[in-house]
C-alpha cells in the first residue's frame, strides 16, 4: 500500500500525583504502540519509598563515572523531566528500531507550556499515590537533592 499512514492520536498527561514508575510504564505502552504522548508536571511525579533511601540509590548510581575520562560518560539526568525521559527510555527497546522511534513521539515538560494549558489532560485511577503525598518524595524533590 502507498500512502498509507498510521494516524497518531495525542495524549496529554498531567504527572502530578502519579507513582513515577507506574507512570512510566503505561506511557512506554502508549509510545510503543504508535501515539503521541505529552506529559507535563514531571516535577510533580512521585517516588515510593523513604526520602534517605531514595537519595542513597541515586548517589550511588551517579558515583559511576569513566575511570580514564568521566566527560565521556555515562551521563545521568538531574532534571525531573530527564529523570522520566531516562525512566521511559528503559522501559522501551532500544535496540530495535521501535525503540528509538518509539522515543520521538515523547514529550516531557516540567509544568504546563501554554500550549496545553486548556488541553483535556488524562490521567489513570491505578497509578495514583493512594497515601497522603507526605509519605512520598517527588521527583523535583529527588532532583534538588542530588543537584
Amino acid at each position: 500500500m502507498q500512502g498509507s499512514a498510521t494516524i497518531a492520536t495525542v495524549t496529554v498527561i498531567d504527572a502530578a500525583g502519579m507513582i513515577s514508575g507506574r507512570l512510566c510504564s503505561k506511557v512506554a505502552k502508549l509510545v510503543i504502540s504508535g501515539n503521541k504522548v505529552i506529559v507535563v508536571n514531571a516535577e510533580k511525579a512521585v517516588i515510593t519509598g523513604s526520602k534517605s533511601s531514595i537519595k542513597k540509590s541515586w548517589e550511588e548510581w551517579l558515583d559511576i563515572a569513566s575511570i580514564t575520562n568521566p566527560l565521556q560518560g555515562p551521563y545521568h539526568p538531574r532534571n525531573p523531566d530527564r529523570i522520566l525521559q531516562r525512566m521511559v527510555r528503559g522501559m522501551l527497546p532500544m535496540r530495535k528500531s521501535k525503540g528509538p522511534n518509539s522515543m520521538k513521539r515523547l514529550r516531557i515538560y516540567n509544568g504546563v507550556p501554554a500550549e496545553f494549558s486548556k488541553a483535556k489532560m488524562t490521567t489513570f485511577d491505578d497509578v495514583k499515590a493512594t497515601k497522603p503525598l507526605a509519605f512520598y518524595t517527588t521527583v523535583g524533590e529527588l532532583a534538588k537533592l542530588i543537584g
